[in-house]
């Protein structure tokens, strides 16, 4: 009995999966030559929007637009572009929280190349470490990763925009690949009712006491700006240009933005506490997070499936054991306060992803964020 599809290798384990007699899941059953088509036409009215929008966007302001800039190669490799093919004023912005020193090189590596105008934010670690431990050990049966990064990305989502109202930047772009976020997120554009109108403020959080008053202002709240404000657009631009990671990795190298092939490695330039969040869903969900998204990448011709399996392998094997890279997973249970034994489920799927709809509140300008410029950084772990 097959354990994992022999097309894009996503495993029997995955909800949705289905594999057939011959081991074939049933996206690779599913996705024909019209699907291909259905989707390339897709990306091709994205990529029009895009054009346009990076064409009337530049010199209305100080920038043409905020690129959130994480040192991966997506990102790097969407600074290049704006930079040197558009030719846009881009400032970029990095949350300086648990970067391995591998990607600062690539950071520091891109930004001196490109000579951009690069702001950094380091949160307060505290913060991060009291909502982190909390979502661990609540996490719901979605897993680690999906219960994390994504309350994660709400806050860097959220200090993009502040900063781009602040600094009257008309567009936000994103590195996410085809296959990130969560397509319930956003696929090519994130919406503006999710921008202009929904407080992303998790308010059961406060009440239990998670989060005190004074941190409301970390979360985004569009009811806070008066009426008129501006809103930017956020976009991912790889959504809508052709996309080949095995060509991003390769350019990215190419082109002397990162040192070596290992820096522009997806699995090895993530933040450290990944690795713990990769082996919490590996015990419970019995697969790694991120294989349906590289499944999807290979169903689609944009991922090598002999590269992707000999890299699942070493990077599985890593975690489990906990040794190489996967040292980190005793490195954040250690800073959480964390065991093994911690890291379960103690919530369904939620029945909505959709955040509650709030009262409005009083309307008040919200506080910017403490931004600085590169320093030197004291690695979590």
């Amino acid at each position: 009995m097959y354990k994992r599809c022999p097309k894009c290798l996503l495993s029997a384990k995955v909800p949705g999966a289905d594999l057939a007699s011959d081991g074939t899941c049933r996206p690779c059953r599913e996705f024909h030559t019209g699907r291909l088509e259905e989707q390339e036409a897709y990306r091709g009215k994205c990529e029009e929007d895009l054009e346009h929008a990076l064409a009337t966007c530049s010199g209305r302001g100080e920038y043409d637009c905020l690129v959130s800039f994480s040192g991966g190669k997506d990102s790097v490799f969407l600074l290049h572009k704006l930079v040197k093919e558009y030719g846009l004023k881009v400032l970029a912005y990095t949350s300086n929280f648990d970067i391995p020193q591998r990607t600062w090189k690539n950071i520091r590596q891109t930004t001196r190349l490109l000579d951009v105008d690069h702001i950094v934010y380091t949160p307060p670690q505290e913060f991060y470490r009291r909502f982190i431990r909390h979502l661990l050990l609540n996490q719901d049966a979605r897993g680690a990763v999906h219960t994390v990064c994504y309350f994660w990305l709400d806050l860097r989502e959220g200090d993009l925009l502040r900063l781009a109202v602040e600094k009257e930047i008309p567009l936000v772009l994103s590195g996410y690949s085809p296959g990130q976020p969560d397509p319930k997120r956003m696929l090519y554009e994130m919406s503006q009712e999710r921008i202009c109108e929904e407080d992303w403020t998790p308010h059961d959080m406060f009440t239990d006491g998670i989060f005190r008053e004074s941190e409301r202002h970390r979360f985004w709240n569009p009811k806070r700006y008066p009426c008129g404000t501006q809103f930017p657009r956020f976009l991912a631009p790889f959504h809508a240009w052709p996309y080949d990671q095995s060509e991003v990795m390769r350019r990215v190298v190419e082109l002397g933005l990162v040192p070596n092939r290992i820096h522009a490695n997806p699995m090895l330039s993530n933040f450290s506490l990944n690795w713990l969040l990769m082996y919490s869903d590996l015990r419970n969900l019995g697969y790694n997070p991120y294989l349906p998204e590289f499944a999807q990448l290979i169903r689609e011709g944009k991922a090598s499936l002999a590269k992707w399996r000999a890299m699942e392998a070493l990077v599985n094997f890593m975690i489990r054991k906990r040794i190489f890279m996967g040292r980190h997973v005793n490195k954040a249970l250690k800073w959480l306060d964390l065991s093994l034994d911690d890291l379960s489920f103690s919530k369904p799927i939620p029945k909505s992803v959709a955040p509650e709809r709030q009262p409005p509140e009083p309307l008040s300008f919200p506080p910017i964020p403490t931004y600085e410029k590169i320093t030197d950084i004291e690695f979590l772990v």
